[in-house]
């Protein structure tokens, strides 16, 4: 796979129009009017640090779903000059990376205990689980939003529902929040060996809890899933492991990011954060319209098959493709008004976007929303009066984003 350095390059479309090239400073800057500057007259545009960004909402669902942009596979570690070790690994091994046959067979048995029904019936605990949080600290008036539920919510969630204690939250969380930075942009190749040296650990964690769960069965999800993976008898031990780290990964950092947010997003807009605290059954709206507003998830990477035209621009085989889910969720051709914010939105897509497309749809998809709309709930529900101390900064425009170290909230008890 040929991946350009486009700023130095000077790359052309093969049809022979020069693509404009999108650089680090003007995506610092203001990623999502960069957004908009070029989504009306260019389908597909050029980072500087190589690969082809696609931003219309209608290009990057299709893509998403088509067979000649496949999965990154190791692409993207090789791209940063990683071919081992358990970054690598993470790469290899997932069915997050992974397509047709090999894809299915990963996933497959974690599908039945994510199912929607199945998550559905956790809900009760979950907002148990935040009511128990803002108990912790309803008295002070004040709290460092992020740390004290944003954080600890999903993790004591994704700790009960695959069985790991939840004394070792706070180490696995600090590897994850360590890990996750590979799937952010702007990342310094200094760092990438202590990110490795915390997936390693991870991979370790990880490791000891699966062995002691093949010693000792028990009813929680890692017993189930490993049944269901000796049953049919398609994963390597690898294999097996790696589909487990994704799942600690996803279920801790991203939703800790759309939590932090979508409160943000709510107390900045206070008519709309009064409606939510009026109206429980907004509060699924007020989930869907943060996502798409301010999306944890930036982007997605894809790799090219073959030639791939875009609506007139071809992009060439073995090529690395962002699925630009910042620019098409503020596409104007699907949203009215798409820089607006607005929880009573009409015109939010059936299914949405910030989880994926096709066979690679976010298999935590269903329990995300319940974290999110549940412990939106347990706040608005009890603690309308909450206020912002300061505005939550998201940063970044490819990949995971990432938001500020603390989010300080007030109110009168």
């Amino acid at each position: 796979m040929t991946v350009q350095n486009f700023a130095e390059t000077g790359a052309a479309s093969p049809h022979g129009a020069t693509l404009p090239v999108l650089t680090l400073k003007q995506l610092d800057a203001d990623p999502h009017g960069v957004f908009r500057q070029y989504r009306k007259d260019h389908p597909v545009v050029l980072h500087e640090t190589g690969g082809y960004f696609v931003l219309r909402f209608s290009d990057v669902e299709r893509l998403g779903r088509d067979p000649r942009v496949g999965s990154s596979g190791t692409s993207f570690p090789k791209s940063l000059g990683i071919s081992s070790g358990a970054i690598f690994d993470l790469f290899e091994y997932s069915m997050i990376t992974a397509d047709g046959e090999v894809h299915r067979r990963r996933r497959s048995p974690l599908s039945r205990p994510f199912a929607v029904r199945t998550i559905n019936e956790m809900r009760q605990s979950i907002r148990r689980a935040a009511d128990d949080l803002i108990n912790g600290w309803y008295r002070d008036g004040e709290v460092d939003f992020i740390g004290e539920f944003a954080a600890k919510l999903p993790a004591r969630i994704i700790a009960d529902l695959l069985g790991l204690p939840r004394e070792d939250i706070p180490e696995f969380t600090l590897l994850v929040y360590e890990v996750t930075k590979i799937f952010s942009f702007g990342l310094y190749l200094d760092e990438i060996g202590k990110i490795e040296k915390a997936a390693q650990r991870l991979h370790d964690y990880v490791e000891t809890a699966l062995d002691q769960h093949r010693r000792r069965p028990r009813e929680d999800f890692l017993s189930s899933f490993l049944t269901a993976a000796a049953e049919a008898d398609e994963l390597s031990p690898q294999e097996i492991l790696y589909q487990i780290m994704p799942l600690i990964i996803g279920g801790t950092d991203t939703t800790r990011v759309a939590l932090a947010t979508q409160l943000a997003l709510l107390l900045q807009h206070r008519e709309q954060w009064a409606a939510v605290c009026d109206e429980p059954s907004l509060v699924p709206a007020a989930v869907t319209e943060a996502m798409r507003f301010e999306p944890t998830g930036a982007s997605t990477v894809r790799v090219t098959r073959e030639n791939v035209d875009v609506d007139g621009t071809v992009i060439p085989a073995d090529q690395l493709v962002t699925l630009s889910m910042m620019s098409a969720m503020r596409d104007e051709s699907t949203y009215h008004r798409p820089d607006i914010f607005d929880i009573r939105r009409a015109d939010q897509p059936r299914v949405h976007p910030i989880f994926g497309f096709g066979a690679h749809r976010c298999i935590g998809e269903a329990l995300a929303r319940a974290e999110l709309e549940e412990g939106l709930g347990a706040i608005a529900a009890r603690i309308p009066q909450l206020h912002l101390d300061t505005p939550l900064e998201i940063k970044g425009h490819m990949g995971v984003r990432r938001i500020d170290a603390a989010m300080r909230v007030f109110w009168k008890p």
